[in-house]
């Protein structure tokens, strides 16, 4: 199948406004990928009265980045079976809901530039295959055989998983949207939502340009707006927007080789395939203040080519024809926010996935329907509630730790 080249989503224009209706059974605030995800798996259940609001059009924030990685190599037990879920739905989508997303199969190939970075990914690959996935550490030639671009001298090894790979993020947002509509599942676009009401921790209504909704659930996935959503209703949602970019280099003569999904673990510098004839590149600049700022810029590009000349040398002055620039909805630790709220009874969120809500979409879409439903999730999220940065976790096993024992940890990358 031939894949599609990213390019920058760009605006789109408002159409005439649709009035919202009177009342909802659920309101989920956010037409990205997480939104897509819940309303899809909401619908499925055959919960009614399923309303999404997105302020622009679906996929417009974060989950309008051209390629998004998918991926179950992480360092701790809960999010490499968040990871290991969605990647299991990921290669299903086809069938279920149904839609080409353009799944590359191509692999993760983590770089590692000394013995401590070795050692600290030798303990999660062990960690990743006891929960059955096939990751190992391979050695430099292995790697380089893998990603011609690398010089072997430049590392000492690398984390591999096979079963890895990237997607495109938009055809998944459609795709679960028009699978939710077809089960009878409600969305408005261009309906930001300017006020949430509640009373007594109990809530009453959702607030829009277009109309009131009254409600009893609202469930927050407005990325990285999704701290001020929040404090509509009086929940804080530690979240923080941050600029992160990408490059693309267009056709190449000749046309680069099928590579896996191939990242430095010091500088974060990555690069992978775009459609058959071109690159991807994208670093986290360390210099980015946060902000809502997304307009791109070739600065970061100075310490990204200085990185990978470490590495890879002959992408070191790779031409890079445009650009684009998206935000991160990141928290302190870097790991999702994923419960209830616990002053307001039925505001359930799912959000700050600093990097790692495409990957965990599917998963958490299925989380946060058990929840909504009070079924028995795969696994408990306790430990990814917002209290943790308060003092206050979700019902979820000793101190906050999740049934298996498990904490989120700072992810790798």
């Amino acid at each position: 199948m031939e894949r599609r080249t990213a390019t920058d989503p760009g605006p789109h224009p408002a159409p005439d406004p649709v009035p919202v209706p009177d009342r909802a059974d659920v309101v989920i605030v956010g037409g990205g990928i997480i939104g897509a995800s819940i309303a899809f798996h909401l619908a499925e259940a055959g919960v009614g009265g399923v309303l999404l609001l997105e302020r622009d059009r679906p996929a417009a924030g974060s989950s309008g980045k051209p390629i998004g990685g998918v991926r179950a190599q992480f360092s701790d037990p809960l999010n490499i079976r968040i990871g290991l879920r969605s990647l299991e739905a990921w290669r299903a989508f086809g069938t279920r809901p149904g839609a080409d997303i353009g799944l590359a199969s191509v692999g993760y190939l983590f770089l590692l530039g000394d013995d401590t970075e070795r050692a600290l990914f030798e303990d999660s690959v062990a960690v990743q295959n006891a929960l059955g996935v096939p990751s190992r550490i391979i050695g430099p030639a292995e790697a380089a055989a893998l990603c011609p671009y690398l010089d072997p001298d430049g590392i000492v090894a690398a984390a591999h998983c096979p079963t890895d790979g990237y997607a495109l993020p938009e055809a998944a947002v459609t795709g679960y949207l028009r699978a939710a509509v077809r089960r009878g599942a409600a969305v408005r676009t261009h309906c930001p939502v300017t006020a949430i009401d509640t009373r007594g921790g109990t809530l009453g209504a959702v607030r829009t340009p277009h109309g009131t909704v009254h409600t009893g659930t609202v469930i927050c996935c407005a990325g990285a707006w999704s701290q001020e959503v929040g404090a509509m209703a009086g929940v804080r949602l530690p979240v923080t927007p941050l600029r992160r970019q990408i490059a693309l280099t267009g056709p190449l003569d000749p046309p680069p080789p099928r590579i896996p999904f191939t990242l430095d673990h010091a500088s974060t510098a990555y690069f992978h395939n775009d459609g058959a004839d071109g690159l991807l590149l994208g670093m986290s600049d360390p210099r980015q203040e946060p902000g809502f700022a997304r307009d791109f810029s070739r600065e970061w590009l100075e310490p990204f080519r200085e990185a990978v000349g470490r590495r890879a040398p002959a992408l070191a002055g790779v031409p890079v024809r445009h650009g684009w620039a998206g935000l991160y909805e990141t928290t302190p630790d870097n790991n999702a926010l994923i419960g209830e709220a616990a002053d307001v009874h039925r505001f359930l969120y799912a959000t700050g996935f600093s990097g790692h809500g495409f990957l965990q979409a599917p998963a958490v879409g299925e989380l946060i329907r058990d929840l909504y439903l009070g079924r028995e999730p795969f696994l408990d999220a306790g430990p990814l509630a917002a209290g943790r940065f308060d003092g206050r976790t979700a019902d979820a096993g000793e101190e906050g730790a999740g049934h298996d024992g498990t904490r989120p940890e700072a992810h790798i990358i």
